[in-house]
């Protein structure tokens, strides 16, 4: 266990580009909803940066990555950052300070809360979204993060593999932001009135930043700054591309190739690459993407418009299932040749792989539901989820914070 200057600067500089990825959903989905709305939308991904990293600090990242008990959750020998230092852990990314590694998995923790405010905007109230981002965390986020991610957890020992958090973070919230639609109902007006963006080029300047920010996510969960975290990089970006082009074409095909279709291709394409990025080769990551845009366009349409849920930012269509996707990739593209802490996946002769990442999805999926359902009602029938009719007629912007984002009368 020796310190390595080279991997501490590259892990601090991935965990400011993490950090940067939540003022990027802030502008991604704030652009994405009607102009009565959007400082209500930028406020909940600035308040999960309040919240969740003070809770982090607190105890987070303690029964996420302390001690294993039972292989379901963390001990508490790090509350209020005890012993975590500037002296690597003996146990995880044992090359940098053991405050590096702990702050980059608190971008990790604070992005994931605030993905899912994007199914739930335009109707529910700011204080219960506290409440409940505060309870998931601890009680959905913490235990997923153990079992995927905390040395002992029960997935980890079953070899389950996600580099850099497509259960961590994109099931986990896209099946929760589910959770939570079928609590909340819909926004009142859909699906027949018109509910467009306020300003589309706000969501390119978020997806652009979320695109950038992705190097940190990914590329630094090598936690190295060698080859591992080069791979990691340029799989990302391929995949990225792949989708983000797919999905124009789509697009294309449909009626028009839209700027707005293609940075929603990009997320996606990033989403699906995440759990898969340090285990599959750069070409690998082009089938991902263009797989990730093919199904995520067509998902948003079923759920959407088939099914009626309205999951307003399309949370679960792009992030739920591009999670899933990723997941199985690995299982079908993983290569130890790639990375030898990894596994062989189908198309290197190993079907077993595959099966255990299938394991993971039900397992998180299912856990991530349930608990975010149970903890969604319990805020509903205390405080209330939702706000009023008048209050979402006039907009959260002016009923929940008192300002208005631009001059004038708010639709």
């Amino acid at each position: 266990m020796s310190m390595s200057p080279a991997d501490t600067v590259w892990i601090l500089i991935s965990s400011a580009l993490v950090m940067l990825m939540t003022p990027g959903v802030a502008l991604f989905y704030g652009g994405m909803v009607r102009r009565k709305n959007i400082l209500s939308t930028l406020m909940m991904s600035f308040a999960c940066l309040g919240l969740v990293g003070l809770l982090w600090v607190f105890y987070g990242y303690s029964v996420c990555f302390g001690t294993d008990h039972a292989g379901i959750i963390g001990g508490l020998e790090y509350v209020g950052l005890m012993n975590v230092g500037q002296l690597p852990s003996g146990v995880y990314a044992t090359t940098v300070p053991h405050l590096a590694f702990m702050v980059f998995q608190a971008m990790f923790a604070i992005i994931t809360v605030a993905l899912i405010t994007g199914a739930v905007v335009e109707r529910i109230k700011f204080s219960a979204l506290l409440v409940f981002s505060g309870l998931w965390l601890t009680l959905v986020y913490s235990p997923v993060a153990h079992w995927v991610w905390g040395s002992g957890g029960w997935l980890t020992k079953m070899g389950v593999l996600d580099f850099a958090g497509g259960a961590v973070v994109h099931i986990n919230a896209g099946i929760s932001a589910l959770a939570l639609v079928t609590l909340l109902g819909r926004r009142r007006g859909f699906p027949d009135s018109a509910m467009e963006p306020n300003n589309i080029p706000l969501v390119v300047l978020g997806a652009g930043l979320l695109w950038f920010g992705w190097f940190g996510f990914n590329a630094g969960s090598a936690l190295t700054s060698g080859g591992l975290a080069a791979s990691a990089f340029v799989t990302t970006n391929t995949a990225a591309a792949a989708a983000a082009f797919t999905w124009m074409i789509l697009g294309w095909i449909h009626r028009r190739p839209t700027i707005m279709g293609t940075v929603t291709g990009a997320v996606a394409g990033l989403a699906t690459i995440t759990p898969a990025a340090g285990y599959v080769t750069p070409m690998a990551a082009v089938p991902i993407g263009v797989l990730a845009a093919a199904v995520c366009y067509l998902s948003m349409s079923f759920f959407k418009m088939k099914l009626g849920f309205d999951d307003s930012l399309d949370v679960f269509a792009v992030h739920g299932v591009g999670g899933i996707l990723g997941m199985l990739s690995v299982g079908i593209f993983a290569s130890l040749a790639v990375n030898p802490a990894g596994a062989d996946g189908l198309i290197a002769g190993s079907g077993e792989q595959l099966l255990r990442q299938a394991i993971g999805i039900g397992a998180v999926g299912a856990f991530s539901f349930a608990v975010t359902w149970v903890l969604g009602k319990l805020v509903d029938i205390t405080i209330g989820l939702r706000v009023g009719q008048s209050e979402e007629t006039v907009g959260l912007d002016l009923s929940q914070h008192g300002e208005r984002a631009y001059g004038g009368m708010l639709r």
